[in-house]
């Protein structure tokens, strides 16, 4: 759902924001009826490939952009219209990504009702100064107002993302989020460090890309972000978040991610576990086991595809894919195992690309073994990235 308020300037997901989310020139609208057709089209792939008596979904997840900032009706009509062509399971995970602000949260009686049991709520921080700087339009009261709302309208699961690593961000300013986001009682923590890329210079911004290109003024700030960032600071911010979420019964069951028994995010370990998973709108990712799909990111091609203009017959719309399979594909599946708490069995270290990393990463106390199983410690999640290098 690739709308927002205003565009933050260290966020890289497809976003279009001001007049093209709201107002009398607003494109949701045009946007939700090109959706649905969309999911029409990949429903009918997909029962070409498996028939229609295939399994109904486990998992749906909306997000973002704010997907929240859509009209509830247009919310109900895309969760029917998944459920009429793919099945949705009757206890499955329906999460909703939101912003805190009042005019961002959406309603949460009407979400319920059209079957979310699940926030995402982006709250980053509960210190105004580094809202500010973050180009956040919320207050930490707004995020305290959303969450309440949320659980008296029956949502049973809530998950709060903040930063780390933020420029300006003390271990005592996020330990003090930490704490605002316990004292919320809400069941999932994600906690992220602050990364500043460049998808321009990554190639991902093409007409087939799945990446918008960066404004300039995104890119100023980022350059200035950079250079206030510290990795021993963020070391710390890590160790504290770790510390403090076990304490209070969260299992740290991936890299960057907490949860109270039972929260964990059911969509998210689909990807760690390298399951196959479905996908709409711009920008979005699929994957079937082997090959992965990904839609173009402009959202004026997205449109053109879907609702041409000179009567032809809706078309998917343009993007790429890419194979992954072999030696690729084990590798891909260890790094994925790894960023998970119970890692990978001891016999993946019986034979390459692992056995010579296991040994490596057992000897430097980045791996450690625990019953029959090895996985990142701490420090090693910390340095996560030097060990997924070698298994490439």
């Amino acid at each position: 759902m690739p709308f927002c308020v205003s565009l933050c300037p260290y966020c890289d997901f497809v976003v279009y924001a001001g007049a093209a989310a709201r107002g009398p020139n607003a494109r949701t609208g045009a946007f939700v009826d090109v959706l649905l057709t969309e999911i029409d089209l990949r429903a009918d792939a997909a029962d070409a490939t498996f028939g229609r008596a295939r399994s109904p979904l486990r998992t749906v997840y909306l997000g973002g952009g704010t997907p929240t900032m859509l009209p509830a009706g247009a919310i109900a009509a895309i969760l029917d219209r998944i459920r009429s062509r793919f099945g949705v399971a009757d206890d499955a995970e329906v999460t909703i990504e939101a912003n805190p602000g009042p005019d961002e949260r959406g309603d949460a009686m009407t979400l319920v009702s059209s079957g979310i049991n699940r926030l995402s709520m982006g709250a980053q921080s509960f210190d105004p100064a580094l809202l500010r700087r973050l180009g956040r339009r919320h207050r930490a009261s707004d995020v305290a107002d959303a969450v309440s709302t949320a659980r008296a309208a029956g949502i049973g699961s809530i998950s709060l993302d903040l930063l780390y690593d933020v420029p300006g961000q003390s271990v005592a300013a996020f330990a003090a989020s930490l704490d605002a986001a316990l004292e919320l009682g809400v069941d999932h923590v994600s906690a992220y460090a602050l990364t500043i890329d460049d998808p321009d210079a990554e190639g991902l911004t093409g007409m087939t890309g799945d990446h918008l290109p960066t404004t300039a003024g995104a890119r100023r700030w980022r350059a200035r972000a950079t250079r206030d960032q510290d990795d021993d600071r963020a070391a710390d911010q890590y160790r504290l978040a770790t510390d403090r979420l076990g304490a209070a019964g969260f299992r740290g069951y991936e890299i960057s991610n907490w949860a109270r028994p039972g929260h964990e995010g059911r969509h998210n370990l689909v990807y760690w576990r390298r399951e196959p998973y479905e996908a709409v709108g711009p920008g979005a990712h699929a994957f079937d086991g082997v090959t992965r799909r990904w839609n173009a990111a402009r959202l004026d091609s997205y449109l053109a595809a879907l609702a041409p203009r000179d009567r032809a017959r809706p078309a998917l719309p343009p993007g790429g894919s890419e194979v992954v399979d072999g030696d690729v594909a084990a590798a891909e599946a260890l790094i994925l195992a790894l960023r998970l708490d119970d890692g990978v069995p001891i016999e993946a270290a019986d034979g390459d690309p692992f056995e010579p990393v296991a040994r490596w990463g057992l000897r430097t106390g980045l791996l450690e073994r625990v019953a029959n199983r090895i996985r990142l410690t701490t420090t090693g999640r910390l340095l996560s990235n030097e060990v997924f290098a070698r298994l490439v």
